[in-house]
């Protein structure tokens, strides 16, 4: 089926949906001269949407497989229409970038463990390690996208088949046996996770963060891509604090300095961060060793 989704101000396709990729090759996400691609697994089924930017502000999208006309549905959600920016007013570092991304949205996928499981594959390691083991890990566990996508592309395992997940398979992937078993967990309490996109952003989070493996930075990552949250900080990233003071201040910081310099931007803190990787301020020089690219393959 095709539908056709025009909105009343500034859409920017690409950026919207940029955050919901997991590095390069990531086998649910495509693109291609043809358009944008993506799959899902919705209540209803698999979907293979194929998104193209058709001026300003509209797209058009074609959909196949089960979940198409929920996918169809949701689409408004998805391209961040109820992402209100309202009272925002960007820091002078980031006014171009705020300026050129005038359409890019916070997305709201509503799809809770299809957040959850990349982020906690990418809890601690280095990004490539975990954009390794998605892969991997979709290649020999997820299901053939529907219609007529482009080859190699993949639907997230259902919940069941995450849970079933064998040890060896993770342990092939690169995941180290504590990743893997807040992985598995998420997936068995998939259900009850679900509904954390109905729930208020503060309930949502604390939901997820009763998964024993899941803390602030993981429900923050999920916030961010499931939820819409223009707010959600990933506090305890490895270089995030550095990054953010040195382009605000041009200074190192931490956590908590990072917290004090994007609370004047609050509901619109994650949202400043975006525009700051938009920008391309120049990084924080190294004061410590490169974090390892471990091999959890060779243990």
């Amino acid at each position: 089926m095709r539908v056709r989704h025009e909105s009343p101000r500034p859409l920017d396709v690409a950026l919207t949906l940029a955050q919901l990729h997991h590095g390069p090759g990531d086998p649910t996400v495509r693109r291609t001269p043809e358009g944008l691609w993506r799959t899902s697994l919705l209540p209803t089924g698999p979907v293979t949407q194929r998104i193209v930017q058709d001026g300003p502000c509209a797209v058009v999208v074609d959909l196949w497989g089960d979940g198409a006309r929920e996918a169809a549905d949701t689409l408004p959600t998805l391209l961040g229409e109820d992402d209100d920016t309202t009272g925002f007013a960007p820091p002078d570092q980031v006014r171009d970038a705020a300026r050129r991304a005038r359409g890019m949205r916070m997305p709201r996928t509503e799809r809770v463990l299809e957040s959850l499981v990349p982020a906690v594959l990418e809890q601690r390691v280095h990004s490539s390690t975990a954009h390794r083991a998605w892969r991997w890990l979709l290649e020999r566990h997820g299901a053939p996208a529907p219609g007529p996508a482009p080859t190699g592309l993949r639907v997230v395992p259902a919940p069941r088949a995450w849970a079933a997940v064998p040890s060896w398979d993770w342990h092939r992937a690169g995941v180290d046996p504590r990743r893997a078993r807040t992985a598995v967990a998420c997936a068995r309490l998939a259900a009850r996770l679900e509904t954390a996109s109905a729930l208020d952003r503060g309930e949502a989070r604390s939901l997820l963060e009763k998964v024993a493996g899941v803390g602030p930075w993981t429900s923050a990552e999920v916030a961010q891509r499931a939820f819409g949250d223009g707010d959600a900080v990933s506090v305890g990233d490895l270089h995030l604090p550095a990054a953010v003071g040195w382009a605000l201040t041009g200074e190192r910081t931490d956590d908590a300095g990072m917290l004090r310099l994007l609370a004047p931007y609050a509901p619109h803190r994650h949202r400043v961060v975006r525009l700051l990787s938009l920008q391309g301020h120049p990084r924080a020089p190294r004061r410590a060793p490169r974090l390892a690219v471990a091999d959890h393959r060779a243990c």
